[in-house]
């Protein structure tokens, strides 16, 4: 009788061994599902929130990814000139500024606006003339002007960016990151002029011989979220659609940048789960994270949502605090790979969890 009871114990030890291993299997495979799902959420090729007063990555995909700037230039360049231009200064449009291809208003030869109003072509039209006439101002040359622009950009901690014009347009080994662009925003904000730029919705202008402009901002954000500070558009065939933007949330201003969208009207659906995943990151009802979509990406920086200590290397501090995120790698690793993204499907990816540490990409763009 006692081997009997001896035996059936046995029996029940196991079962409920198997049965615990069923459960973390099935545990495993919900996690991981659901892992593959959020990735998919962005479907840009490249996308981060920060903390702006922290510059902590809050949820990001492809951070460092190295992709076409497109018009988002146009915020280091109306840095560069506010540094060294008078905003009601005078500017004559030159014939080089006047020809640069651009959206609507085209600007004429030998027209005469002020810096103010060149900024609010350049940041709320996108207009290349304008960028181009602020560096001619600026620099003397848009050549001359674009060493100022690196040179800010790296001065700003934009490590992973390099310009070639001052507009945006298609230039060779002309790059940035998603990470380094919600840098610059965040910079760019400094600017009474450009924040007040970036806020506005619509705005009249004129020339020196009374010709009116009407322009509207590009950000279509400003219509629909009301906390929403300002942001810059940007497009062109190799950089896709692109995006960045700042916006409160409670008591913390958030930064969002979006690099490589496939179609105009996803920049403004990615940017608000942008800011909504952030934002449940900072009330710690979620866990910040990154996903990757090649081998090769890695983080730009540590994530870490701790109380730290003021004035702290950030080597110590990720050394002792590391977060969990979850690292997509797709069966193909080649740059037309998210060409096409169908955001109703779900994507099968494979992933796995790793620590994230700091330090800097040697990725191509």
């Amino acid at each position: 009788m006692k081997k009997r009871i001896e035996g059936q114990g046995s029996r029940v030890k196991g079962g409920r061994e198997i049965f615990l291993f069923i459960l973390v299997v099935f545990l495993f495979t919900i996690h991981y599902s659901l892992s593959t799902v959020y990735a998919d959420d962005i479907s840009a090729m490249a996308a981060v929130v920060i903390d702006s007063a922290s510059e902590k990555i809050l949820y990001a995909k492809n951070p460092n990814l190295k992709q076409p700037p497109a018009s988002t230039t146009k915020l280091i360049t109306a840095m560069v000139a506010l540094d060294r231009l008078n905003p009601d200064s005078i500017i004559t449009i030159s014939e080089n500024a006047a020809n640069t291809p651009s959206v609507s208003p085209h600007l004429r030869k030998g027209e005469r606006f002020s810096v103010r109003d060149l900024l609010y072509l350049a940041l709320m039209r996108s207009v290349n003339s304008a960028a181009v006439a602020l560096a001619e101002a600026t620099a003397g040359s848009e050549d001359a002007f674009v060493s100022m622009m690196n040179d800010k950009a790296s001065h700003l901690g934009a490590k992973n960016t390099r310009f070639m014009n001052a507009s945006g347009l298609p230039g060779p080994d002309q790059y940035i990151t998603a990470f380094d662009l919600a840098i610059i925003m965040k910079k760019s904000l400094g600017y009474p002029l450009i924040r007040e730029v970036v806020n506005t919705r619509a705005k009249e202008i004129f020339s020196e011989s009374g010709r009116r402009i009407f322009i509207k901002n590009t950000n279509q954000l400003l219509w629909t979220d009301e906390e929403n500070i300002g942001g810059k558009t940007g497009y062109t065939k190799a950089a896709r659609h692109c995006f960045v933007c700042a916006a409160k949330r409670g008591q913390n201003t958030l930064i969002v940048a979006v690099l490589g969208e496939s179609a105009r009207d996803n920049l403004w659906e990615d940017s608000t789960v942008l800011l909504s995943k952030g934002y449940d990151v900072l009330n710690q009802k979620a866990e910040p994270m990154i996903f990757f979509s090649s081998e090769d990406e890695r983080p730009v920086v540590f994530a870490s949502y701790k109380a730290d200590k003021k004035h702290k290397h950030k080597k110590s501090i990720a050394k002792r605090h590391k977060y969990k995120a979850k690292k997509v790698a797709h069966a193909s690793h080649k740059k037309n790979s998210h060409a096409k993204i169908d955001k109703k499907k779900t994507k099968k990816s494979s992933g796995k969890e790793l620590s994230v540490r700091r330090h800097e990409s040697t990725d191509k763009s």
